[in-house]
């Protein structure tokens, strides 16, 4: 597609039509992302007041053939969000779009803005005396748009699902500039093609999300949180199957923690506090959530006591505080700062078949292990089946001096992940960082059904370019 930069004529044209409020400089944290692997081109920036700005952004944008890159709270760690080439983009950013339009208590419902951070909407249906269970360790700064259209994952998945689970509808700007309101409270609704489903995890390659309708929760009564110490990880997989046929569907949490990921917080972040002396080979977090009248130690207590005599568990802390609960969690959620500051060589966000997960890290570290000394660190959701599989220069080098190594490291990983039936993208999306991998490892016929759906919503090829598919 032919594409033209942002230029003199286009702000004209938008302080004309929108007046001089909507567009602002463009700082450096516009044109940056977590990992510093990309740096997005200057263009145009701006910050629309409603979805009738936005609406208005995109139109002019495409009649004008520039391209347009939504950006939530920057946080994506795919390059989604940041344009590395071609024509200057108008980067549309939804930040001051925060609004909790409504909450409906009775029905679970509430209805926010895109621009809302995550952390705001947990606020909002926690004071309705409602739960919104999208957790994730940027959740201060990420922003519901965002969520939604790389259809992001973190901790509750195995109980509550991705944040497409947690959507009944969407307000949208379509590539033409028309907007698009499907801002349903119904969980029944059969009359057609599911846009919004189509959307979700499109990373603003067929649209911009300004206002989402989420499911809320009853919350729970009573919150238990445990680590255990576990032999390997076919008792970590024995132990959630155990769990789960003891406490049902009150799991909600189980992470996988491996002690390369302890090591690093000692390394770098010693000031978070350990729940063992010794790190563990292996360990897990489980969080359940149940209702008035159970107690969740015992219920954690009897995990402990059933699982033991099978050798799956030989220690454990289990929380007996919100300050124990939130120091335990706190291990978990800064091992990717501590990932941040050791610098990785080449970081996966992969998901394969649960069963398969031992023999995936025996196969992997085999792998690694031929193409050099490196650390690895593996951790991540095991209830769902997605780990965060990041490989590490030895200890003392920096990853910049194996920089070489990292389309290595990089195809190593995913062939095994392809090999065993899994996906190189569980819950960060495709952005610019995977296209070569979506091409590399998609069936053919789901791409050119992709393709065809993006031509079809987009003719003019202005959204997000080159995220997802080529440009």
């Amino acid at each position: 597609m032919d594409l033209n930069p942002a230029d003199a004529k286009l702000v004209d044209a938008i302080r004309a039509e929108l007046g001089d409020d909507v567009l602002r400089p463009v700082s450096e944290r516009y044109l940056e992302e977590p990992r510093n692997r990309f740096a997005g081109e200057i263009g145009l920036l701006a910050l629309p007041r409603n979805v009738q700005d936005v609406a208005a952004l995109v139109r002019l944008a495409s009649g004008a053939r520039v391209p347009v890159v939504p950006y939530g709270g920057g946080t994506g760690l795919v390059g989604g969000q940041i344009m590395t080439s071609g024509p200057a983009p108008l980067l549309i950013s939804l930040e001051r779009m925060t609004a909790i339009r409504a909450v409906y208590p009775t029905e679970n419902v509430l209805i926010a803005e895109a621009g809302a951070v995550l952390e705001d909407v947990q606020a909002a249906a926690e004071a309705a005396d409602r739960l919104f269970p999208l957790s994730l360790a940027a959740q201060g700064s990420c922003r519901i748009g965002g969520n939604l259209a790389t259809n992001a994952g973190g901790v509750n998945v195995l109980r509550y699902g991705n944040a497409r689970d947690l959507c009944l509808g969407l307000e949208a700007v379509l590539p033409s500039g028309e907007i698009w309101h499907g801002l349903s409270r119904l969980r029944k609704d059969n009359t057609g093609y599911d846009l919004r489903n189509l959307l979700i995890g499109s990373e603003g390659t067929l649209g911009i999300i300004t206002a989402a309708s989420l499911k809320l929760f009853p919350r729970p009564a009573e919150v238990g949180t445990a680590m255990f110490q576990v032999a390997s990880p076919e008792a970590a997989i024995d132990l959630l199957a155990l769990t789960r046929d003891l406490l049902g569907e009150t799991v909600s949490s189980f992470e996988l923690i491996h002690r390369q990921g302890l090591d690093f917080l000692t390394e770098v972040l010693p000031d978070v506090r350990q729940p063992f002396d010794t790190p563990p080979e292996w360990s897990v977090l489980i969080e359940l959530g149940l209702a008035a009248g159970q107690t969740a130690s015992e219920r954690l207590e009897a995990v402990f006591a059933a699982a033991e005599p099978r050798g799956l568990v030989h220690d454990g802390v289990i929380a007996q505080s919100e300050a124990q609960r939130r120091a335990i969690w706190a291990v978990r959620e800064r091992i990717p700062e501590a990932n941040r500051l050791i610098g990785s060589v080449s970081s996966h966000d992969i998901s394969v078949p649960i069963s398969t997960i031992p023999e995936f890290i025996r196969q992997g570290a085999e792998a690694i292990g031929a193409l050099g000394p490196f650390r690895i660190n593996c951790f991540g959701h095991l209830g769902d089946g997605n780990l965060h599989y990041n490989v590490f220069p030895p200890k003392g080098q920096s990853r910049d001096a194996f920089d070489g190594h990292r389309k290595a490291v990089k195809n190593a990983v995913h062939d095994l992940v392809h090999a065993f039936d899994g996906s190189v993208s569980a819950e960060h999306g495709v952005g610019r960082l995977k296209v070569e991998d979506l091409e590399r490892y998609g069936d053919p016929v789901k791409l050119q059904a992709m393709r065809g759906i993006k031509a079809a919503l987009d003719p003019k090829g202005t959204m997000n370019p080159g995220a997802i598919l080529k440009a």
